[in-house]
């Protein structure tokens, strides 16, 4: 099933979910990222997913809402801190207490996209009034949102908050139907009191953040169609959700919107019964319940709220697994849904009840539908070379304070990663230093290497530490660099349990590259190497970035894998070591630019193409002026601009590969220092042709003031020569401003 056919298929699930009701206070829209008040009335709106009657126990349903017309009773799923404020307080203290009551004047709304002709509201657009049944508890998934909550926070400076950026807790502004109310100004302490409490409380917020609404609804349509549950997800395969970011400030723009990514990572890392997802997909605010499907249309979970970092506001999408739910609610709904016959079968009458979709199917010799995998975004066919490449991925710890991402080169444990882990001084990061136990993790800024006003300068105040020299005997050492550094550990992956490894230093790159190579004091069995392709990358094909990215060690991760595309190519001249091993090429790629998201940690993690292969190395993203990382503007290192890496990687007795990379090199720190490159050297002056001029009265025409400031230049170029040098050198460097 191919992406048009995906979404057209989700969008048969995919319902916009309003709830408004009195809100006199102006206090029930906290917490929430937008919201619509008039006339002492708030509305709040979500997405959400209507249930097909293969998921769910339609007996119980009909207990539950004590309905006779139960043939069109149906179910919708949706995230229930939509729901929250508006329930009575007896209901809000105690979600276990019956069936769960709205505070008088509240009510549920769903927009349902169908055909239903001429009497559609809305070009196929209508509304029903829903009623809310259950509220449910997904301890799973709360329990790993915590853990994984506490076990990445060291402070609360430095730690997690839960929801969108643009959600605030601070007392909404009075619009002028406010201004007749007075506050009861102890309640409103009482009420922000709570809702601080709540928000500085890891427990309550993950169990808030993981609750799911369940709502009925008298609804008859022509019929679901058929649905299956993904029953495995992996790293880096596709995922598409469909919601309705924004919806009630305008559904005719903003229902059933769609967002493509992948599985980030998953928790936990290395169990079949995932808790919670993280996806790599890009949603806004009022996505939150909407249905997330996988490839070939297969239910995954719902989305929830982001779980965002406090110090980059860096948001990490989560996605509650479907087994959850319905292990959580397991009286009413089906881990696997009700289907007569074996295997899924899709109604290819009415794929979508707006309009019917084109399933790309063929019939295989057992009767089955099977789907045609021919999709850009349909990873599923090449996920083994991804898989393949995640295994020569590797964590590297710092002090126990500092960490990030590195790559194995070989089967003797050498490993490149970023030279700003070991001497962030040189790149205008801060010092590495030793941390405790009771300290925060050190989150290392991942903004551009070469981005202070020293600009060319600091190569050369970086050539003043000696060159590392190796020693047939004793192996590779280092002369004194670090400054206290006390311990380098590396965790690498490719065996279930993973190794922790003791490393050294091999080598830093004293030149414009942010470059280092460790070496493991003990090499385990079956290391895997990363396989690499130095050939150019062109532009808009796939790249996956893989390494440690945001989550701390400590929270137990693999590798996160987040998938984008070559965005740009930066080339330069190329230098003169290069040339004979790449013969007949004048310039090479000297920096990629990705779309896939780079997070701080993910410094030193690996670029590879479809094939798995590596195309290049992470070494850091952008900030905004104001501290916030662009995780999607992030800036690696060319595999043909690591080629000697590559070549002393072979084994590792001849240093002159990298001597060639300490090398001054201004065009490719120009690159790196994200500056235009200086103005070539004039060569001799030009022997113009002397114009040919009119005696107009003695008046200078346009061609004679032209030769005449042709004239004077020349001359001006020919004094500076001379004097060896060019005015437009004199000028200072401007610095760079990302």
């Amino acid at each position: 099933m191919a992406l048009p056919e995906t979404a057209d298929f989700a969008r048969n699930f995919s319902v916009l979910v309003r709830v408004q009701g009195p809100d006199p206070k102006g206090l029930k829209m906290r917490n929430h990222a937008f919201h619509q008040y008039h006339s002492g009335k708030t509305t709040l709106s979500a997405s959400g997913m209507l249930l097909p009657d293969t998921l769910y126990k339609t007996e119980v349903v009909k207990c539950i809402w004590d309905n006779n017309s139960g043939q069109n009773l149906m179910l919708v799923m949706t995230v229930a801190s939509l729901v929250e404020p508006f329930l009575t307080i007896q209901h809000r203290e105690n979600l276990s207490q019956g069936l769960p009551e709205l505070i008088p004047g509240a009510q549920i709304d769903i927009m349902v996209e169908e055909n239903m002709g001429a009497d559609s509201d809305g070009g196929g657009c209508r509304w029903f009034t829903a009623r809310l049944l259950k509220m449910v508890d997904v301890p799973i998934s709360s329990l790993a949102l915590q853990s994984l909550v506490e076990a990445s926070s060291g402070s609360q400076e430095q730690g997690w908050e839960f929801g969108w950026s643009l959600a605030s807790t601070h007392q909404p502004s009075v619009d002028s139907t406010q201004t007749q109310i007075e506050y009861d100004n102890k309640l409103l302490m009482e009420r922000q009191r709570l809702v601080m409490g709540k928000s500085s409380n890891p427990s309550l917020m993950a169990r808030s953040t993981t609750r799911i609404a369940i709502l009925g609804v008298n609804l008859h349509l022509n019929g679901l169609p058929k649905i299956g549950i993904l029953p495995l997800n992996k790293r880096g395969e596709f995922l598409l959700a469909m919601g309705s970011p924004f919806g009630i400030l305008s559904p005719l723009h903003f229902f059933n919107s769609m967002s493509v990514g992948s599985v980030a990572n998953c928790y936990p890392p290395k169990s079949s019964d995932k808790a919670l997802l993280m996806a790599d997909i890009r949603c806004l605010p009022g996505m939150e319940g909407g249905p997330v499907f996988g490839d070939q249309g297969m239910l995954v979970g719902i989305l929830t709220r982001p779980l965002r970092q406090k110090t980059s506001d860096a948001e990490v999408q989560l996605v509650i697994p479907w087994d959850a739910i319905a292990s959580a609610c397991s009286d009413l709904l089906l881990k696997e849904p009700q289907i007569e016959e074996k295997g899924i079968h899709i109604n290819k009458g009415n794929l979508n009840t707006v309009g019917n979709g084109l399933l790309s199917n063929s019939n295989g010799s057992n009767g089955h539908c099977c789907y045609n995998h021919d999709h850009f975004n349909s990873p599923c066919s090449s996920l083994l070379p991804i898989e393949k490449a995640m295994t020569s991925i590797c964590l590297i710890t710092v002090d126990d304070g500092v960490w990030a991402s590195g790559v194995v080169l070989n089967d003797q444990g050498l490993i490149v990663t970023n030279a700003h882990l070991l001497e962030p001084w040189r790149f205008g990061k801060t010092t590495v230093r030793s941390s405790s136990k009771k300290e925060a993790p050190f989150f290392l800024p991942e903004e551009s290497a070469f981005s202070e006003e020293k600009g060319y300068k600091r190569y050369q105040k970086s050539c003043i530490g000696p060159f590392p020299l190796a020693d047939q005997q004793k192996g590779y050492k280092l002369k004194s660099v670090f400054h206290g550094h006390r311990s380098i550990r590396v965790r690498l992956d490719h065996l279930d349990p993973w190794i922790w490894c003791e490393a050294k230093v091999v080598y830093i790159c004293k030149g414009p590259l942010d470059v280092a190579l460790l070496q493991v004091d003990r090499i385990p069995d079956k290391l895997t190497a990363i396989m690499v392709d130095f050939s150019q990358p062109s532009l808009g094909s796939k790249a996956y970035v893989i390494g440690h990215g945001l989550l701390a060690p400590r929270c137990g991760f693999s590798p996160s894998v987040c998938s984008g595309v070559v965005a740009k190519v930066v080339k330069a001249e190329m230098p003169s070591y290069y040339k004979s091993l790449l013969p007949g090429v004048s310039q090479f790629p000297a920096m990629l630019e990705t779309t896939a998201a780079v997070h701080p940690g993910g410094s030193g993690g690996a670029v590879v193409n479809s094939d798995g292969r590596l195309i290049g190395l992470v070494t850091s993203n952008a900030r905004h002026g104001g501290g916030t990382v662009i995780p999607h503007l992030n800036f690696s290192i060319p595999s043909a601009v690591l080629m000697p890496i590559f070549q002393f990687a072979k084994d590792m007795k001849d240093f002159s590969p990298l001597q060639n990379l300490d090398k001054p090199n201004e065009l490719l720190l120009s690159v790196w220092a994200l500056m235009p490159p200086l103005s070539p050297k004039p060569g001799p002056p030009l022997n113009l042709p002397q114009p040919i001029l009119e005696d107009n009265n003695n008046k200078e025409g346009k061609g004679s003031r032209f030769a005449k400031f042709i004239a004077e230049k020349n001359e001006l170029l020919k004094r500076s020569a001379q004097f060896g040098k060019v005015e437009g050198l004199s000028n200072p460097i401007l610095p760079s401003k990302l």
